[in-house]
């Protein structure tokens, strides 16, 4: 077991470390982007049925289009930061001595599947730079990015057409 002054004195463990702090803050500032477009695009719904005006449904659909193409382009920024990491894991885990152990939280998460699907056990070895899943680089497009914000664009489009049509909303 390494003592906390060698972390400190490591390089690369400092790196490792300060770049799972920088992931950590990406994903709060994440959360406050994806609160503000879902106030929004409510807000904005609200504000069509209290004042009967069609106009606030296409404006719940662009905010919530726009903050999804925001929170996309943080999370693609947050998700360059995952191949460093996955690279100082398996630096470390080469280096690794018996009896000691290498950080592996990136390597974690992507055998985490696996290892619920029953195809590896939870000590099938050292990280190495192959351990992705596919589609690593476009997760940024998958539903914890999407939602809510789907939703509210495809809600706030349908309400728009419905009024257009004539279909009494209010």
């Amino acid at each position: 077991m390494r003592e906390a002054s060698e972390v400190h004195e490591d390089p690369q463990l400092v790196e490792y470390y300060k770049i799972v702090d920088i992931v950590g803050d990406f994903d709060k500032r994440l959360l406050t982007v994806k609160s503000w477009g879902v106030t929004l695009s409510l807000a904005a719904l609200g504000l069509a049925f209290q004042f009967e005006a069609s106009g606030y449904f296409l404006v719940a659909a662009a905010s919530a289009l726009a903050f999804w193409g925001i929170e996309g382009s943080m999370k693609s920024h947050q998700m360059r930061y995952y191949p460093r990491m996955r690279e100082i894991e398996v630096a470390r885990a080469k280096l690794g001595e018996p009896g000691t152990s290498s950080p592996r939280i990136d390597w974690s998460w992507s055998r985490a599947r696996l290892q619920l699907l029953g195809k590896v056990s939870a000590e099938s070895g050292a990280p190495t730079l192959r351990d992705r899943s596919p589609g690593y680089r476009h997760r940024y497009f998958g539903a914890t990015v999407l939602l809510p914000h789907l939703v509210a664009a495809i809600l706030g489009l349908g309400l728009f057409v419905l009024a257009h049509l004539k279909i009494t909303l209010w």
